[in-house]
């Protein structure tokens, strides 16, 4: 079976080498593998175990090679491949039926997913534990995205096998200890799709002090107010004579039809292509569905049933214990569990919770189109390398496929409106059409100003990732990150896409990671006030009087493009701002509460800047215009650093003398009306 690396077993688990696990603390995650596997592969040598021998045939025999292979894998690079897309429900079949073919039915063991691949360094290690079905297929669409970012292995459970909640439990217990025991300092995530879910719960409330991560599909706990429970009912009953499992069985790997068919289409595709591939696709998966039975027999589904009320069960028990950082996926269409109003439920009782609402997608949603799986995990800020998240050395570039069906999907209305016209300056002044002029190695530090609620920001960093492959690190205001923005019921929010495009909380140490990592940021110092400005402030600059960022810049030697962008007035007419709906009484409440939380990353700050009052601007669109960008000349502050520890010099470099009003009518007086005035020099 050319796509799977290893099976360990139980057995394995419970083997002497669980005894020898504390004096591998100082090892590498590679050895700890390869212990692993060389117990798995040395105890698999008869054909009772062939299922192992795929992992030697596709490594030619010896673990060094995937050691060194592991040892050498490099970090992600912006716009890399995630493979998402490439699969559908048809090879989740393939793969199930071929494991039950060749499977010894033996008793549950790991396995790793060859297209998993190998990935970063010092990933954490992701467990998969699947659903009735037990195959541990069902991340098929997300092994190549997940895999190159965690450890993945995944639990298979045989189809005739009949081991009971707690032997289950004993098995993902011991696999977690191994690893918590080998590093001791690295998350551990259970991923539990139904009565997976169930068990990485059950976990969670053994383990409180293990640092584990849970992202749970549709979990099973609400099996007793669910279409299973009568199900359970009826096959205890029912006579061998009369088989209806197939129906049943074909409803639970269904979910949603149109979504599992379109789960490796191309978005750009026109209608008539998107259907004539859907109906390909359904062609092709119609000779698979008869052998569903065989992934589910009726006695297993009887078994799996007893098997998921008991695991449901004791999860409900224990939730109180759970203490594990939960991102639980819940389906609006879900016709086996009320996964929706479960999810509320879990919601209230759960300490450290995060939902995303699915509100199209029915109960095999990570079968279905639509989830990308480590998309959900980023932009929740639940992937992470040690007990606490950072935005700096946790953060993974954006792929190619969600540039694709995230970014240009959510940005596509506003480039059609508004057709960006982007220019760079170039060292010695002249301006060009694109990205040219700016560097292609960091730091960089690009200094503008806000239009209104920020709407030229994602315009030009999606073409720093399609024409110069460099993520733009934007610093934005801590209240872009607050737990307060999540509801019971979120699906994918504006605040889930800044995570995913790699904005930041601005503050001096996150600065400080940013520049000392070499990398591109972007930086508004007007911060909220400029970009929640009020009637006729268009284009004015609100930034503060002394300097907040140019000593820090020099230290690093970085080089500073100051920009710019007109086209606001193009696109909207302002209705309602700040001061008019103050006078509202019902909007004056709204704002109020709104802010009573909201950190003040300006404290000591004076005049304009310093008023930070967060609030929905009142606006209407128009016939829409054209957003014109422009970068200036760069600014090299390589080899000022002594020049700029001193505060007045610092200050210099972005003090423009005539940038206040008063100034300019004084030149203009002393000059000409016509003539331009100058500013500072770039």
């Amino acid at each position: 079976m050319a796509s799977m690396k290893t099976f360990f077993t139980s057995s394995n688990l419970n083997s002497p080498f669980v005894s020898i696990v504390p004096t591998l603390k100082g090892q590498t995650r590679v050895g700890l593998r390869k212990l692993i596997i060389a117990k798995s592969i040395s105890s698999s040598t008869s054909d009772s175990q062939g299922i192992n021998r795929p992992f030697v045939n596709e490594y030619g025999g010896t673990d060094e090679k995937k050691a060194k292979i592991t040892q050498s894998s490099k970090e992600l690079e912006a716009l890399w491949d995630d493979g998402y897309g490439t699969r559908s429900i048809q090879d989740y079949l393939d793969m199930s039926r071929e494991t039950i073919e060749k499977a010894d039915g033996g008793p549950p063991r790991w396995f790793c997913p060859v297209e998993c691949g190998n990935p970063i360094k010092d990933s954490p290690v992701l467990f998969f534990l699947a659903g009735i079905d037990g195959t541990g297929w069902g991340l098929i669409l997300h092994h190549k995205s997940l895999g190159k970012v965690f450890d993945v292995r995944c639990l298979h459970i045989p189809v005739n096998d009949r081991t009971p909640l707690e032997g289950l439990l004993e098995i993902i217990e011991n696999a977690v200890k191994i690893e918590h025991t080998s590093f001791p300092n690295r998350p551990i995530y259970l991923v539990g799709d139904s009565m997976g879910g169930c068990l990485a719960l059950a976990i969670a409330a053994r383990y409180p002090t293990i640092d584990l991560i849970l992202i749970l599909s549709n979990p099973a706990t609400s099996f007793g107010r669910s279409a299973l429970q009568p199900l359970l009912l009826i096959l205890e009953v029912l006579p061998d004579s009369l088989h209806i499992t197939f129906p049943y069985l074909f409803s639970i790997l269904m979910g949603n039809p149109i979504k599992i068919l379109t789960a490796n289409v191309e978005n750009e595709l026109l209608p008539a292509q998107t259907l004539e591939q859907m109906l390909e696709n359904l062609y092709a998966l119609l000779p698979q569905i008869s052998g569903l039975e065989d992934i589910i027999p009726k006695e297993t589904l009887l078994w799996k049933l007893k098997l998921l009320k008991s695991s449901a069960d004791f999860a409900n028990s224990w939730l109180y214990a759970v203490r594990a950082e939960v991102l639980l996926l819940a389906s609006g269409k879900d016709n086996l569990l009320p996964s929706e109003d479960e999810a509320r439920r879990l919601w209230v009782l759960l300490e450290n919770c995060k939902i995303r609402h699915f509100k199209d997608n029915g109960h095999t949603v990570l079968l279905e189109d639509g989830l990308n799986m480590l998309s959900f995990i980023k932009s929740t800020r639940m992937y992470l390398h040690s007990k606490t998240h950072d935005y700096v050395s946790d953060f993974i570039p954006l792929s190619k496929s969600e540039l694709k069906n995230v970014y240009l999907s959510w940005l596509s209305v506003l480039n059609t409106a508004t057709g960006p016209v982007i220019l760079s300056t170039l060292k010695d002044g002249k301006i060009v059409k694109g990205l040219v002029g700016i560097p292609n190695k960091g730091p960089v530090l690009l200094v503008g100003y806000h239009m209104l609620m920020g709407l030229e920001l994602t315009q030009f960093c999606v073409e720093f990732w399609r024409d110069k492959k460099i993520p733009l690190r934007g610093l934005a205001h801590p209240s872009m990150f607050s737990p307060n923005n999540e509801t019971s019921l979120n699906g994918f929010s504006f605040f889930d896409f800044i995570i995913l495009l790699g904005e930041v909380p601005v503050s001096p140490s996150n600065l400080y990671k940013l520049l000392s990592n070499n990398s591109f940021i972007l930086l508004y110092p007007g911060g909220a006030r400029e970009a929640l400005h009020c009637k006729g402030e268009e284009y004015k600059c609100f930034w503060p009087d002394q300097t907040e960022f140019i000593r820090m810049t020099a230290k690093f030697g970085a080089t500073i493009i100051p920009f710019g962008v007109v086209g606001e007035d193009d696109i909207t007419q302002y209705v309602l701002d700040y001061d008019d709906q103050m006078k509202i009484p019902f909007l004056r409440d709204i704002i109020n509460e709104a802010n009573r939380d909201i950190q003040n990353i300006r404290v000591d700050a004076k005049g304009e800047v310093a008023k930070q009052d967060m609030f929905v601007p009142g606006v209407l669109a128009k016939i829409p215009g054209r957003f014109y960008y422009l970068f200036g000349k760069p600014i090299e502050t390589k080899g000022m650093e002594e020049e700029m520890k001193d505060k007045d010099n610092a200050n210099t470099i972005e003090k423009d003398p005539y940038r206040g009003i008063d100034e300019r009518t004084i030149y203009k007086a002393m000059k000409a009306p016509t003539i331009q005035v100058p500013t500072f020099e770039l």
